[in-house]
Protein backbone atom coordinates (compact mmCIF):
# COMPACT_ATOMS: atom_id res chain seq x y z
CA UNK A 1 0.00 0.00 0.00
CA UNK A 2 1.59 3.22 -1.18
CA UNK A 3 0.68 6.52 0.40
CA UNK A 4 -1.36 8.69 -1.95
CA UNK A 5 0.69 11.84 -1.33
CA UNK A 6 4.28 12.29 -0.07
CA UNK A 7 4.50 12.31 3.73
CA UNK A 8 5.94 15.29 5.58
CA UNK A 9 7.92 15.17 8.86
CA UNK A 10 6.53 16.61 12.09
CA UNK A 11 6.79 16.25 15.84
CA UNK A 12 3.97 15.31 18.18
CA UNK A 13 2.86 18.00 20.60
CA UNK A 14 -0.03 16.03 22.12
CA UNK A 15 -2.66 13.47 21.21
CA UNK A 16 -6.17 14.04 22.61
CA UNK A 17 -9.84 13.15 22.16
CA UNK A 18 -8.62 9.85 20.65
CA UNK A 19 -8.73 11.08 17.05
CA UNK A 20 -6.84 14.39 17.24
CA UNK A 21 -3.14 15.21 17.51
CA UNK A 22 -1.40 18.56 17.64
CA UNK A 23 1.75 18.47 15.51
CA UNK A 24 4.62 20.84 14.77
CA UNK A 25 5.86 20.82 11.18
CA UNK A 26 9.53 21.21 10.24
CA UNK A 27 9.05 24.97 9.63
CA UNK A 28 7.57 25.45 13.10
CA UNK A 29 3.94 25.66 12.00
CA UNK A 30 1.50 23.96 14.38
CA UNK A 31 -1.31 21.93 12.81
CA UNK A 32 -4.02 19.54 13.97
CA UNK A 33 -3.80 16.08 12.41
CA UNK A 34 -6.35 13.30 12.32
CA UNK A 35 -5.20 10.35 14.44
CA UNK A 36 -6.67 7.22 12.79
CA UNK A 37 -6.27 5.13 15.91
CA UNK A 38 -8.90 4.75 18.66
CA UNK A 39 -6.69 2.61 20.92
CA UNK A 40 -4.55 3.60 23.88
CA UNK A 41 -1.43 4.00 21.68
CA UNK A 42 0.69 3.07 24.69
CA UNK A 43 4.30 4.09 24.02
CA UNK A 44 3.44 5.99 20.84
CA UNK A 45 2.03 9.20 22.28
CA UNK A 46 5.04 10.88 23.94
CA UNK A 47 5.38 14.63 23.25
CA UNK A 48 8.27 15.31 20.86
CA UNK A 49 7.88 11.99 19.05
CA UNK A 50 9.09 12.31 15.42
CA UNK A 51 6.17 11.59 13.10
CA UNK A 52 5.16 11.54 9.45
CA UNK A 53 1.93 13.16 8.26
CA UNK A 54 0.02 12.76 5.00
CA UNK A 55 -1.27 16.10 3.65
CA UNK A 56 -4.57 16.30 1.82
CA UNK A 57 -6.53 19.01 0.01
CA UNK A 58 -9.89 17.23 0.15
CA UNK A 59 -12.55 19.84 0.94
CA UNK A 60 -14.73 17.10 2.46
CA UNK A 61 -12.19 16.48 5.23
CA UNK A 62 -12.10 18.72 8.28
CA UNK A 63 -8.35 18.34 8.79
CA UNK A 64 -5.57 18.85 6.26
CA UNK A 65 -3.24 16.22 7.71
CA UNK A 66 -3.45 12.58 8.71
CA UNK A 67 -0.97 10.96 11.11
CA UNK A 68 0.56 7.95 9.36
CA UNK A 69 3.91 6.96 10.93
CA UNK A 70 5.93 7.38 14.12
CA UNK A 71 9.71 7.15 14.22
CA UNK A 72 11.20 4.85 16.88
CA UNK A 73 14.73 4.48 18.28
CA UNK A 74 17.46 2.85 16.18
CA UNK A 75 15.83 3.71 12.86
CA UNK A 76 12.64 1.73 13.42
CA UNK A 77 9.16 2.88 12.43
CA UNK A 78 5.58 2.23 13.55
CA UNK A 79 2.40 2.61 11.53
CA UNK A 80 -0.37 4.57 13.25
CA UNK A 81 -3.43 3.93 11.06
CA UNK A 82 -5.38 0.92 12.36
CA UNK A 83 -7.11 0.54 8.97
CA UNK A 84 -3.81 -0.23 7.21
CA UNK A 85 -3.52 -3.91 8.23
CA UNK A 86 -6.76 -4.83 6.46
CA UNK A 87 -5.63 -3.01 3.32
CA UNK A 88 -2.22 -4.64 3.15
CA UNK A 89 -3.59 -8.08 4.06
CA UNK A 90 -6.11 -7.77 1.23
CA UNK A 91 -3.30 -6.90 -1.20
CA UNK A 92 -1.27 -9.86 0.05
CA UNK A 93 -4.19 -12.29 -0.14
CA UNK A 94 -5.03 -11.26 -3.70
CA UNK A 95 -1.37 -11.73 -4.65
CA UNK A 96 -1.33 -15.09 -2.83
CA UNK A 97 1.57 -13.74 -0.79
CA UNK A 98 0.45 -15.13 2.58
CA UNK A 99 1.98 -18.61 2.48
CA UNK A 100 -0.51 -20.19 4.88
CA UNK A 101 -3.45 -18.95 2.76
CA UNK A 102 -1.94 -18.93 -0.74
CA UNK A 103 -4.16 -21.77 -1.98
CA UNK A 104 -7.26 -19.56 -2.00
CA UNK A 105 -8.13 -17.67 -5.17
CA UNK A 106 -11.29 -15.77 -4.15
CA UNK A 107 -11.14 -13.04 -1.51
CA UNK A 108 -14.26 -11.32 -0.17
CA UNK A 109 -14.23 -8.62 2.51
CA UNK A 110 -16.71 -7.78 5.27
CA UNK A 111 -18.90 -10.89 4.95
CA UNK A 112 -21.58 -11.49 7.58
CA UNK A 113 -21.01 -14.51 9.80
CA UNK A 114 -21.65 -15.82 13.29
CA UNK A 115 -24.30 -14.14 15.41
CA UNK A 116 -23.87 -10.47 14.53
CA UNK A 117 -20.40 -10.00 13.07
CA UNK A 118 -18.66 -9.36 9.76
CA UNK A 119 -15.50 -11.32 9.06
CA UNK A 120 -12.63 -9.27 7.65
CA UNK A 121 -12.05 -11.76 4.83
CA UNK A 122 -13.77 -14.88 3.57
CA UNK A 123 -11.52 -16.98 1.32
CA UNK A 124 -12.91 -19.64 -0.99
CA UNK A 125 -11.43 -22.15 -3.39
CA UNK A 126 -13.04 -25.24 -4.99
CA UNK A 127 -12.10 -28.36 -3.05
CA UNK A 128 -11.04 -26.47 0.07
CA UNK A 129 -12.96 -25.53 3.22
CA UNK A 130 -13.93 -21.86 3.36
CA UNK A 131 -11.43 -19.83 5.39
CA UNK A 132 -12.68 -17.10 7.73
CA UNK A 133 -9.88 -14.62 8.46
CA UNK A 134 -9.93 -11.91 11.13
CA UNK A 135 -7.15 -9.29 11.13
CA UNK A 136 -5.90 -7.42 14.21
CA UNK A 137 -3.56 -4.44 14.25
CA UNK A 138 -0.64 -4.76 16.69
CA UNK A 139 1.56 -1.85 17.74
CA UNK A 140 2.25 -2.40 21.44
CA UNK A 141 5.82 -3.11 22.54
CA UNK A 142 6.75 -2.94 26.22
CA UNK A 143 9.86 -5.07 26.61
CA UNK A 144 12.52 -6.73 24.50
CA UNK A 145 11.48 -7.48 20.94
CA UNK A 146 7.98 -8.64 21.92
CA UNK A 147 4.95 -7.29 20.11
CA UNK A 148 1.78 -7.61 22.19
CA UNK A 149 -1.98 -7.49 21.73
CA UNK A 150 -4.23 -5.96 22.89
CA UNK A 151 -3.14 -2.56 24.25
CA UNK A 152 -6.49 -2.06 26.01
CA UNK A 153 -9.53 -4.17 26.93
CA UNK A 154 -11.35 -5.37 23.81
CA UNK A 155 -14.69 -7.07 24.32
CA UNK A 156 -15.24 -6.99 20.56
CA UNK A 157 -11.93 -8.79 19.97
CA UNK A 158 -12.88 -11.59 22.36
CA UNK A 159 -16.23 -11.95 20.59
CA UNK A 160 -14.46 -12.32 17.26
CA UNK A 161 -12.41 -15.20 18.65
CA UNK A 162 -15.56 -16.98 19.84
CA UNK A 163 -17.18 -16.39 16.43
CA UNK A 164 -14.17 -17.94 14.69
CA UNK A 165 -14.32 -20.95 16.99
CA UNK A 166 -17.96 -21.36 16.02
CA UNK A 167 -17.08 -21.42 12.32
CA UNK A 168 -14.43 -24.07 12.95
CA UNK A 169 -17.05 -26.19 14.71
CA UNK A 170 -19.12 -26.00 11.51
CA UNK A 171 -16.26 -27.49 9.49
CA UNK A 172 -14.75 -24.30 8.12
CA UNK A 173 -11.21 -23.04 8.49
CA UNK A 174 -10.76 -20.08 10.84
CA UNK A 175 -7.70 -17.85 11.13
CA UNK A 176 -6.75 -15.00 13.44
CA UNK A 177 -4.04 -12.94 11.75
CA UNK A 178 -2.14 -10.45 13.91
CA UNK A 179 -0.32 -7.76 11.92
CA UNK A 180 2.58 -6.11 13.77
CA UNK A 181 2.68 -2.59 12.40
CA UNK A 182 6.11 -1.69 13.74
CA UNK A 183 9.61 -2.77 12.71
CA UNK A 184 11.30 -3.23 16.11
CA UNK A 185 9.59 -6.51 17.06
CA UNK A 186 10.65 -10.05 16.20
CA UNK A 187 8.01 -12.13 18.02
CA UNK A 188 4.46 -11.90 19.35
CA UNK A 189 2.51 -12.69 22.51
CA UNK A 190 -0.81 -11.81 24.12
CA UNK A 191 -0.90 -9.08 26.77
CA UNK A 192 -2.70 -11.17 29.35
CA UNK A 193 -2.20 -8.57 32.10
CA UNK A 194 -4.04 -5.94 30.02
CA UNK A 195 -7.01 -8.11 29.03
CA UNK A 196 -7.24 -11.51 30.66
CA UNK A 197 -10.65 -12.13 29.10
CA UNK A 198 -9.19 -11.77 25.60
CA UNK A 199 -6.35 -14.16 26.46
CA UNK A 200 -8.89 -16.69 27.75
CA UNK A 201 -10.93 -16.34 24.54
CA UNK A 202 -7.75 -16.89 22.50
CA UNK A 203 -7.01 -20.08 24.44
CA UNK A 204 -10.56 -21.34 23.83
CA UNK A 205 -10.32 -20.52 20.15
CA UNK A 206 -6.99 -22.24 19.71
CA UNK A 207 -8.28 -25.34 21.49
CA UNK A 208 -11.25 -25.31 19.11
CA UNK A 209 -8.91 -25.33 16.09
CA UNK A 210 -8.65 -21.63 15.22
CA UNK A 211 -5.28 -20.97 13.58
CA UNK A 212 -3.17 -18.17 15.03
CA UNK A 213 -0.83 -16.36 12.62
CA UNK A 214 1.34 -13.28 12.96
CA UNK A 215 3.09 -11.24 10.28
CA UNK A 216 5.27 -8.16 10.43
CA UNK A 217 5.26 -5.15 8.13
CA UNK A 218 7.78 -3.42 5.89
CA UNK A 219 7.29 0.28 6.61
CA UNK A 220 8.73 3.40 4.97
CA UNK A 221 7.53 6.96 4.30
CA UNK A 222 6.57 5.72 0.83
CA UNK A 223 4.60 2.54 1.55
CA UNK A 224 3.56 -0.20 3.98
CA UNK A 225 3.40 -3.84 2.91
CA UNK A 226 2.86 -7.14 4.70
CA UNK A 227 6.15 -8.81 5.60
CA UNK A 228 7.12 -12.30 6.71
CA UNK A 229 5.72 -14.36 9.61
CA UNK A 230 6.72 -13.80 13.23
CA UNK A 231 6.73 -16.53 15.89
CA UNK A 232 3.89 -16.56 18.41
CA UNK A 233 3.96 -17.53 22.04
Amino acid sequence: MRFQTPLVPARLIRRYKRFLADMRLADGTEVVAHCPNPGSMMGLDAPGLPCWLEPNDDARKKLNYGWRLAELPDGHVAGIDTAVPNRIVREALLARAVPELAAYGTVRAEVRYGRASRVDFLLTEPGLPDAYVEVKNVHLRRSGDWAEFPDCVTVRGARHLDELAGMTAQGHRSVMLYVVQRTDCARFRLAEDIDGNYAAAAARAQSAGVEMLCHGCAISPQAITLDGPLPLR
